[in-house]
């Protein structure tokens, strides 16, 4: 709905017939996204308007209710449908907090609302691998997620659970889609959103690895006369998040007509490519581990310009601290943690046929290594060119 009025939140007021894509094509939306290397997609099937990307049985605010394919349209199954054809994975994003619904300002009767719509998308669009559930506009409000959670027991075992409630992962902390050394994977709190103070403090430690969300433009929603990041600052990103061994979940808007804008399209293009460049023919090397320290065999001599490390995780994250020397005993690299993978890259080439990583840690194992030669290859930004806005959308 948002695409449509030119705005990032409204407010529930938006008439249905707002909603009218002209040229819509899910299939395009999967391609692009496979296409870049992403393992699944999250659609908003609900943002904070109400307005439901589904012919939803609790509300007329929906796309049943949308010129939109005559209102026989239903938007979650064919995403859904372009899913399966693609082998990408899918998740769904429910707002918590929704503007238009009546019954939000009855706690009680709006989580049998909520829980009614969730029960939707968990049992008509095949299996999930994640649910979204933002906090913005929630700070104060207690939703019923205990019942939430045992319905995703019921339903979607199997899906992770965003930041809310039964999560299983969580939010970074900005929506810059930059995490920062160390990752911990384990924690006793997280933040709720990008516009207040609010931190969600659990009971115990829980493990819950980070997920870094940020928009290829400046607004989550396709607005005119915004243009997509430089590639230099989505290389950022992605050393910032995915290289230091958190998730990234990037936004892509489709416009108006329901299709990817083309200077997006192109930007993407050119992202996935710059990845294939730095990372599309690595070179294994062969772990041997005793205490500590580890040997990384490269199997001869390698020119290389990134290191790349994978920590076995069976029994939690234990490396705390850890450097990369070259076999001459120069520290190439140090850092923090490492998790499912930490990339390092060098400011200059160097050549060696073996490295030694010293581990610091409660018993901290080392599963894989390998190194990368870019030369030649994009280089990102050395600093974010612009942070994404604290306030509030709908703020006075």
């Amino acid at each position: 709905m948002n695409t449509f009025a030119g705005v990032e939140w409204s407010d529930g007021t938006l008439p249905a017939s707002s909603f009218n894509p002209s040229d819509l094509d899910a299939d395009e939306w999967v391609r692009t996204a496979r296409d870049l290397g992403a393992r699944y997609v999250v659609l908003t099937a609900k943002h904070h308007d109400g307005f439901c990307l589904w012919p939803t049985a609790t509300t007329d605010y929906s796309v049943a209710s949308s010129p939109w394919r005559d209102g026989k349209g239903d938007l979650v199954a064919e995403v859904a449908d372009a899913a399966r054809r693609h082998g990408v994975k899918l998740g769904l994003y429910l707002s918590p907090w929704d503007r238009h619904a009546p019954e939000y300002d009855d706690p009680a009767r709006y989580d049998e609302f909520y829980l009614r719509q969730l029960r939707e998308l968990c049992t008509n669009y095949g299996e999930l691998c994640e649910l979204w559930f933002d906090g913005a506009g929630s700070a104060g409000r207690e939703y019923d997620w205990e019942s939430i959670g045992a319905l995703i027991d019921e339903l979607q075992p199997g899906a992770m659970v965003f930041n809310m409630g039964p999560a299983t992962i969580r939010w970074v902390g900005n929506e810059d889609g930059l995490a920062a050394d160390p990752v911990h994977y384990v924690t006793t709190s997280t933040d709720l959103n990008n516009y207040d103070e609010d931190v969600l403090e659990t009971a115990e430690a829980r493990y819950l690895p980070p997920e870094c969300d940020v928009s290829l433009r400046r607004g989550w929603f396709w607005q005119e006369g915004e243009e997509p990041k430089s590639l230099a600052h989505l290389l950022a990103i992605h050393d910032r998040s995915i290289g230091l061994g958190a998730n990234l979940l990037l936004n892509i808007p489709p416009d108006p007509r329901g299709r990817i804008d083309p200077e997006d399209a192109a930007r993407v293009a050119e992202f996935a490519a710059a990845l294939e460049a730095r990372f599309g023919s690595p070179t294994e090397g062969t772990v041997r581990q005793e205490g500590n320290s580890v040997r990384i065999d490269l199997g001869g001599e390698q020119t290389f310009d990134h290191i790349e490390l994978v920590e076995r995780l069976e029994d939690g994250q234990r490396v705390s601290a850890h450097r990369v020397l070259h076999e001459d005993g120069t520290v190439l690299a140090s850092g923090g943690t490492i998790g499912v993978r930490r990339i390092h890259r060098l400011e200059q080439p160097v050549r060696a046929a073996e490295l030694r990583v010293e581990l610091e840690g409660d018993s901290p194992v080392l599963e894989a290594a390998r190194v990368h030669d870019a030369t030649g290859a994009p280089v990102p930004d050395a600093d974010i060119a612009y942070r994404a806005t604290t306030e509030r959308p709908d703020a006075a």
